[in-house]
């Protein structure tokens, strides 16, 4: 029995390898990746490579052919059994002749949650799952969150010096960290289907928040903007053809503003926030809505604050320069009162620590006792 298990996890670390290539192009869509095997050997491999393209299987069984009849398929999440932007993996795995099938999870989407192995089951196909259960939970975690809880999963970056700060006293921040740091936030950003930051970010930086990597997908750009006070001749806004710009204002914005942006292609999220603010629980639920699966916040200290304090955030990217800014009135990136006892601090978990040119990047889990994988 071990050596069972022992081959089907070589297998499926396989099939979840292939499946992390479609990360930034197949979402809202779970990554996933298919191996077939016959004989000891391997057959045929595929992923999900491109929202409304064929599934991880299809391919799988696609280059596998006629040889298909009689193996085994091992498949990073359990194949759908329903028509959506394809026709369901089930029918054709069963039509393949594939004998058994090992999925690592059920997928969490209740349209076809559990009815993909019931419906392989019912064509005599043998079914396993639970095979690296938790490796693929964290695969597609976004996923997971934004099925089952209807919101969109959230990754917190933000840059400092070695005292923690991200601006000086006078607002500069430019630049912090090394080149090769800013080319590798351009590739967390083209993996993303959202990018976050607040107004007074804009205000300071003019920024774009596209995508500047070759291949790489321009995120929607996301702007917490209470007032509708967005500038007009922003760098946004003379970009709004490369993507979308959603502005998400408090009721009580002034309407002609609100009018203005719309009339330049803007969307609009009002929400009900106290104190003229924008009530980031409403707007992370709507955004779930429009299936935006991954959500990058960029800054600044306000926002970073507040998603973190309010506990929406579900993934930390620091990068530490080895610079020293100093000064009492330098920025930090997360504010508030803070905690009272260190025992009150808000854990991180699954920690990786890399070096980029001079700089290090600190990546974790948030609150893993709420983690959705444990859920």
């Amino acid at each position: 029995m071990g050596c069972n298990s022992d081959i089907d996890e070589k297998y499926m670390s396989l099939a979840m390898e292939l499946a992390e290539k479609g990360c930034g192009k197949v979402e809202p869509n779970p990554m996933v990746g298919a191996v077939l095997v016959k004989n000891g050997e391997i057959i045929g491999k595929g992923y999900h490579r491109v929202f409304g393209g064929h599934h991880a299987e299809i391919h799988a069984i696609n280059e596998a052919g006629v040889n298909c009849k009689g193996a085994t398929l091992y498949v990073s999440m359990e194949p759908c059994a329903h028509y959506g932007k394809t026709a369901p993996c089930a029918d054709a795995i069963i039509k393949a002749g594939i004998i058994k099938v090992v999925a690592s999870v059920i997928d969490p989407n209740p349209i076809t949650s559990g009815k993909g192995m019931q419906k392989l089951k019912e064509g005599g196909v043998e079914i396993r799952t639970g095979v690296m259960e938790l490796q693929a939970k964290r695969l597609n975690a976004p996923f997971f969150k934004l099925m089952q809880k209807g919101l969109p999963y959230v990754t917190v970056k933000w840059a400092m010096s070695i005292d923690g700060k991200i601006a000086t006293h006078t607002g500069d921040s430019r630049w912090i960290t090394s080149e090769e740091s800013r080319e590798y936030v351009h590739k967390i950003r083209g993996q993303m289907d959202g990018i976050m930051v607040g107004i007074n970010t804009v205000l300071r930086d003019d920024p774009l928040l596209t995508c500047r990597i070759k291949g790489g997908r321009n995120p929607k750009r996301i702007l917490v903007d209470s007032n509708a006070s967005l500038p007009l001749n922003s760098r946004l806004l003379s970009t709004i053809h490369e993507s979308e710009i959603i502005v998400a204002v408090n009721k009580n914005a002034q309407q002609k503003q609100v009018e203005k942006l719309e009339k330049l292609g803007c969307k609009i999220i009002q929400t009900n926030g106290i104190n003229d603010r924008v009530d980031l629980h409403e707007l992370f639920k709507r955004l779930g809505k429009m299936n935006l699966t991954n959500i990058l916040v960029e800054g600044g200290s306000r926002i970073i604050t507040s998603v973190i304090e309010e506990r929406l955030a579900d993934k930390l990217i620091v990068f530490i320069a080895p610079i020293i800014i100093g000064g009492e009135f330098s920025k930090s990136p997360v504010l508030g009162e803070g905690i009272n006892k260190i025992c009150e601090a808000s854990g991180i978990s699954e920690i990786t620590v890399k070096r980029i040119s001079n700089d290090i990047v600190i990546e974790g889990i948030l609150n893993p006792g709420e983690a959705i994988v444990n859920g």
